[in-house]
């Protein structure tokens, strides 16, 4: 058995942060991974989605160069190059991460799966590993829904969407929200028929309907094909086709298609950790339960990451690895209930989300002031011929604080920052409204914006 003062499981975003802090304070550590270094972000997720998005958005571009003046001809998309391109990007990322670490001082790398044996040893690989601290950062996958007759055919997941090089005749995804709206705008823009199939009645649910709204009609004028309140699906294969019966409110009972994306979610990689012999409780969909400093019930033992069901994104996972290392390190009681809700949603145009909704403000009985401005009426989108979407934001009418915001349109993910730092140093709204902001930007119209104060229905 050799013996560590931590054990990490698992390369994806916290773990090498909270293995390069440990082991820069002096701490023996060792860190394990089972397969590709980066975890989800760095292979099948951020980097090389954003990526083949960005492909896309050139695509798009290109076929809209008239409208700008410049003829470029017809356009043809190679796919075997935008993934040779996405690939590059990512083996970049995970090479560089691998050499980090392996080169780090204080920090032995293992590959292979780890194993709990006791709730401070580790099997990997036939080696036991000893440490009074363990951190779990084992990711997730994709959720593989039980619909009927997808055992008979091929399909596709978030995951194995990296290997396709080639461009599908007729691309059907399962899930209107993040995952599944990015993959089916940049394929339509890549050249492929897409179809998108969503249970709920209307696309990304958990945001306010006027931005599911605006969503679908930003992809639907791309030409998706959108199916929503599907209650009942069903595939069968029929020669070279797939078919998807579905039970929409309207339109075909069927959709012909010859490839399949689920996109309905994910779920952790926790079931074939030993976690019972560890003593560490999962919760029912197999999240590892922790409090609010990101602790197990078991002593020495934390889980980070999306393991842990309390953020599914990159930048939560990092949080994790910052929160846990301020409370062991640095003297800094960090919380996760300290930050604030914020993420992006990458079609084009993005949408950048801070804080509440309007339907969570209502449903939280708070009296809140809300502005509005389509971006038909900010100058850097109509300059730049993109001009769908919208901004929003609220505030509390009696304390002024900002209590949400969203930003669907040119430059959204970026410009939701000024309005969450804000919200961070828990001032007023009235700061962004005195603040003088550079020309011509997005940014520029949030403080014009917040002129319009109104109260919320």
């Amino acid at each position: 058995m050799t013996s560590y003062d931590a054990i990490i499981i698992g390369t994806g975003q916290a773990g090498p942060y909270v293995t390069s802090r440990l082991a820069g304070a002096g701490m023996k550590v060792a860190i394990i991974e089972r397969s590709a270094f980066g975890g989800t972000c760095v292979n099948t997720g951020c980097i090389p989605t954003k990526t083949m998005v960005a492909s896309a958005y050139a695509a798009r571009m290109a076929a809209r160069a008239a409208e700008y003046g410049v003829d470029v001809g017809a356009v043809r998309v190679d796919m075997k190059r935008v993934m040779a391109r996405k690939e590059a990007v990512s083996k970049a990322s995970r090479t560089g991460l691998e050499d980090w670490l392996r080169n780090m001082e204080n920090c032995t790398v293992y590959q292979g799966h780890a194993r709990f044996e006791s709730a401070h040893e580790v099997n990997v690989g036939g080696e036991r590993l000893r440490a009074d601290k363990i951190f779990i950062n084992v990711g997730g996958r994709a959720l593989v829904p039980d619909l009927p007759g997808l055992g008979e055919i091929d399909y596709l997941t978030n995951s194995s969407m990296m290997s396709v090089d080639f461009l599908p005749r007729h691309l059907i995804v399962v899930g209107g929200s993040y995952i599944g709206l990015e993959f089916a705008q940049m394929f339509r823009r890549f050249g492929a028929e897409v179809t998108v199939i969503e249970m709920g009645p209307r696309l990304v649910g958990r945001e306010d309907e006027d931005v599911s709204t605006a969503i679908r009609e930003i992809v639907e004028r791309e030409g998706v094909e959108v199916r929503a309140n599907a209650k009942c699906i069903s595939f069968a294969k029929h020669g070279e086709e797939i078919v998807a019966d579905v039970d929409c409110g309207d339109g075909a009972p069927q959709v012909h298609g010859t490839h399949v994306l689920l996109a309905v979610g994910r779920r952790p990689n926790t079931d074939d950790l030993g976690l019972e012999k560890a003593g560490v409780a999962v919760d029912e969909r197999g999240y590892v339960v922790v409090d609010d400093q990101l602790r197990t019930a078991v002593p020495g033992i934390w889980a980070l990451g999306d393991c842990n069901g309390k953020g599914a994104f990159t930048h939560t996972a990092y949080n994790d690895g910052e929160i846990v290392i301020a409370n062991l390190l640095e003297n800094d009681p960090r919380r996760v209930s300290d930050r604030i809700t914020a993420y992006a949603l990458y079609v084009d145009p993005p949408l950048g989300r801070a804080g509440m909704t309007d339907g969570e403000i209502r449903k939280n009985g708070r009296k809140a002031l809300i502005a509005k401005r389509p971006m038909t009426r900010v100058g850097r989108a109509l300059e730049k011929g993109e001009t769908q979407g919208f901004m929003k934001i609220a505030v509390d009418a009696e304390t002024g604080a900002i209590l949400g915001a969203a930003i669907l349109g040119t430059g959204g993910d970026e410009v939701i920052h000024s309005i969450l730092d804000v919200m961070y140093a828990k001032v007023p709204w009235t700061v962004i409204r005195r603040a003088m902001h550079i020309h011509p930007t997005v940014s520029e119209l949030v403080p014009t914006m917040l002129s319009d104060l109104r109260p919320m229905d």
